[in-house]
């Protein structure tokens, strides 16, 4: 059983004004990167979830300072007529096209005793730093200022419903972002219609994080502080839910997500190819080269491109882990032959997103003194199976695109 419940959004005023307010989310970019999408821009999300770029470079990124602007950036959206709260609660639809994918998804509150309870399912680890930072964000401003990205096994009677509530309904935002990205939203507040769809999330047995863990871990995080100050007593007081937009299983692609090695003169290629040979086997390609299957590796390393193919030994196990390539690289040559123990925190690795593709890893390779690894894409199968078993993925197993769009939609915490 999984309980949703609609919410009354904070949401940009119109079309034009979403197209200014929305931005890639949070965690996809460096500071100095933030700062240069925001320029220029005064009713940039940005402003609110990464406040620290309106500050001088000598202030920390987790100052308090920056954490009080974020909440009187929310504050001054609301009070100019930037952001409106819909009178109501209310489901939204939200569709993202980039070039032929397309994935519609619904916009609802998911309760964080679900996540606690292990009915939303998690597959990745969580850095208590980077929770920390959420949950001091969250907490200031009052409000959940950005959704996280469940998934779930898709189901025909939400599909009818999203079909031809689209079909039926003018949306509220539709624009195309200057990454080319289209984002189109619609809101549902259709009585019947809002207790079909909350019923039949009742009757799933799990929803699943595909991105955004620590959002959810800082959400749970705040309906405790919340009970604890007597906030958040009540089960459906909002403070107990966490904003999601939940995309079904069948309209969703996860690209591969790619690594660099760093390396020194010490380095052979040929001494490396050797020890590859004892898992592997290998043969150098022409040109670019892209792994079309499960267990084929694409290994770039002196202007070259090698296809790696792992012996069955490597993934013939019924350890759902241990069969991801992302493992069989870490487990197989990242550690015994780079010593790489863990990819979170060694200098030496780097890891790229699979839609900068192969162009990335060769300019890295090239500038860095590396050698690159490219992958094939983790299914969401494999996703929901790692899940199901209880089981953590390795680091960097799964890049999602296109990203969700941060400011169409904000959960404030605040009673009615």
């Amino acid at each position: 059983m999984v309980y949703i419940k609609p919410f009354k959004g904070i949401r940009p005023c119109d079309n034009a004004m979403a197209e200014k307010v929305s931005a890639l989310p949070y965690d996809v970019m460096n500071r100095a990167e933030a700062k240069s999408m925001a320029e220029g821009n005064d009713h940039s999300i940005l402003h609110i979830t990464r406040a620290e770029i309106d500050f001088p470079d000598e202030i920390g990124d987790y100052d308090s300072c920056v954490y009080e602007k974020a909440n009187k950036a929310l504050a001054a959206y609301r009070e100019n007529g930037t952001l409106i709260q819909d009178e109501k609660p209310v489901y939204y639809i939200y569709r993202e096209i980039m070039n032929a994918t397309i994935q519609t998804g619904i916009v609802a509150a998911v309760s964080v005793f679900d996540y606690e309870n292990g009915n939303v399912m998690k597959h990745e680890h969580t850095r208590k730093e980077k929770e920390a930072d959420r949950i001091r964000h969250f907490d200031v401003c009052d409000c959940q200022t950005e959704p996280v990205f469940f998934t779930y096994r898709h189901d025909d009677t939400i599909d009818e419903i999203v079909k031809i509530w689209i079909k039926n309904n003018a949306p509220v935002y539709d624009f195309t972002a200057d990454d080319g990205v289209q984002h189109i939203l619609w809101v549902i507040d259709d009585e019947e219609k809002i207790g079909i769809i909350a019923n039949q999330f009742t009757d799933l047995n799990e929803v699943y994080i595909a991105d955004g863990h620590h959002r959810t871990a800082s959400a749970a995080a705040i309906s405790k502080i919340r009970k604890e100050q007597g906030l958040a007593s009540e089960k459906d007081d909002p403070a107990n839910f966490v904003m999601a937009v939940i995309f079904p299983d069948n309209e969703l692609k996860i690209m591969a997500y790619n690594r660099v090695v760093k390396i020194d003169d010490s380095f052979s290629a040929n001494e490396f190819l050797k020890k590859l040979d004892q898992k592997f086997t290998y043969e150098k390609v022409e040109g670019d080269f892209l792994p079309n299957e499960k267990h084929i590796f694409g290994l770039y390393m002196n202007d070259s491109w090698y296809m790696l193919k792992a012996e069955p030994s490597l993934y013939n196990s019924d350890d759902v882990v241990a069969n991801l390539d992302a493992a069989i690289l870490q487990n197989n040559v990242l550690a015994p032959i780079f010593g790489i123990e863990d990819p979170r925190t060694d200098q030496r690795i780097d890891f790229i997103g699979g839609i900068r593709g192969n162009s990335e890893i060769i300019r890295r390779c090239k500038e860095e003194n590396a050698i690159g690894f490219n992958l094939y894409p983790v299914e969401i199968s494999d996703l929901m199976s790692v899940s199901d078993h209880g089981k953590m993925m390795p680091p960097k197993s799964t890049w999602f695109e296109p990203k969700l769009r941060s400011g169409l939609f904000l959960h404030s915490f605040k009673k009615d």
